[in-house]
């Protein structure tokens, strides 16, 4: 299936012709966050306190993320779970009723804008919420999210058809027919639909060797923003080289500095 163009979202799932067994070998990236510098915050920049929000993806609950949310920890800054519970759910709705509200706390604890970190799923989640509440984010960043349209291994889709017929049971008339569906017209995917507004430092992370969505989807096709490293999509949450441009990223907001750091490799 054929990328839409830049800056568009394909509204029409899709079977992504990938290799799903490969993802088997995300334990390789956590051996390798564990034995790189960068995980005990060596040779990247630190941070200023700012709140950073993380998403997971789909199936996943916050649990997974502690890599992660301690390492921000390590280097300076507040990290903050979702606090959304397992992602099976609307994300529209986990946008307004869970979502939204760590956010408020991550606001009133630092009193700075947030960051938004989102793993895959969470990761399409974040960049929903930075367009809604853009006054309020600082920076979004994107771990293997196909945020222009779902093309995944055909697994993930049954799993997802699942989840959206419990949806569909649980909420009723609360929620749209077209619910969990690219073809949706509520405030979460019309948010995807929109750009980013410059203020916001947008970041996307992807690898071509993803055994779960096409990676093409995972571009903004801008490749100041776009970043490029090996691994899995499940190992993108204990992945050094993103770990580095995570750090990277951030600190280009609170330094003020938002061109590409020469240190990072466009896609």
């Amino acid at each position: 299936m054929t990328p839409p163009p830049t800056g568009t979202f394909h509204q029409d799932t899709a079977k992504a012709d990938i290799t799903i067994w490969k993802e088997a070998l995300f334990a390789t990236d956590i051996l390798l966050l564990h034995a790189s510098p960068v995980y005990y915050g060596l040779g990247i920049p630190h941070g200023d306190g700012s709140a950073v929000v993380l998403v997971p993806g789909f199936l996943g609950t916050d649990t997974y993320l502690r890599q992660l949310h301690w390492w921000l920890a390590r280097i300076g800054y507040e990290p903050f779970f979702s606090g959304i519970g397992l992602n099976a759910e609307c994300p529209n709705l986990l946008i307004q009723q869970r979502l939204r509200r760590n956010i408020e706390a991550a606001l009133d604890d630092t009193g700075k804008k947030v960051h938004l970190i989102g793993h895959s799923l969470g990761g399409i989640i974040a960049r929903a919420m930075a367009a809604q509440y853009p006054s309020k984010i600082a920076s979004v960043t994107t771990l293997a999210a196909p945020f222009r349209g779902t093309v995944v291994h055909p697994t993930i889709l049954a799993a997802a058809e699942a989840v959206r017929k419990r949806i569909l049971e649980e909420h009723g008339p609360s929620v749209l027919p077209t619910c969990y569906t690219g073809r949706c017209t509520c405030d979460f995917l019309s948010s995807l639909r929109r750009k980013l507004p410059a203020r916001v430092l947008e970041t996307a992370i992807y690898t071509r060797t993803d055994g779960v969505v096409d990676w093409r989807y995972c571009m903004t096709g801008d490749s100041s923003r776009d970043f490029e490293v090996p691994g899995t999509h499940i190992g993108l949450a204990f992945n050094a080289k993103a770990y580095n441009i995570i750090a990277e990223r951030l600190a280009e907001v609170h330094s003020g500095n938002t061109s590409r750091n020469s240190s990072l490799h466009p896609m």
